[in-house]
């Protein structure tokens, strides 16, 4: 059976951002679950989703947050599974206090961290993480890659053309 992905927000308002991530395991034929849990707000519930991924039949959590981002910090302190933080640009930072509240973590509680608003490589990080043990989400990413490849070079080549 086919390991889930969890994508976890600290507020709705993450949502439009998080798209990106959904659309993109969907795409891959991943199975996502997507939650809204606060580090502040719910602490509780988050750590007992954290506490219970693996049992769950997850193999990868995504947490989206701004400002004081410490959802994925909160998340890995609770699991060993791999978690990845999306920064989102939600204040006045312009997502700078958020990406580093997600990217300085203590040692031994590691937490991956893509670019603000960087839901799409979250996904697709995600999908490589599990992609090692699941040939056939391996493959689907090599076609993805090889399909970049192609448009790039389409893009190029019409370049070329107009010049």
């Amino acid at each position: 059976m086919r390991k889930k992905v969890a994508i976890l927000m600290g507020s709705d308002s993450d949502l439009p951002i998080v798209k990106g991530a959904i659309n993109t395991l969907n795409d891959l034929s991943i199975p996502v679950e997507v939650h809204v849990f606060s580090a502040h707000r719910t602490p509780k519930q988050a750590c007992d989703f954290a506490s219970n991924a693996k049992a769950d039949g997850f193999g990868v959590i995504i947490c989206a947050a701004g400002k004081a981002a410490h959802l994925a910090g909160v998340i890995a302190a609770h699991t060993t599974l791999p978690v990845i933080g999306i920064p989102i640009k939600s204040s006045t930072l312009d997502g700078l206090d958020a990406l580093l509240s997600t990217v300085q973590m203590p040692k031994g509680i590691p937490v991956a961290t893509v670019a603000i608003d960087g839901a799409d490589n979250a996904a697709i990080l995600a999908a490589q993480i599990l992609g090692v043990c699941d040939d056939e989400i391996n493959t689907e990413l090599e076609a993805m890659r090889t399909q970049m490849t192609e448009d790039v070079l389409e893009k190029d080549r019409r370049i070329q053309f107009e010049i």
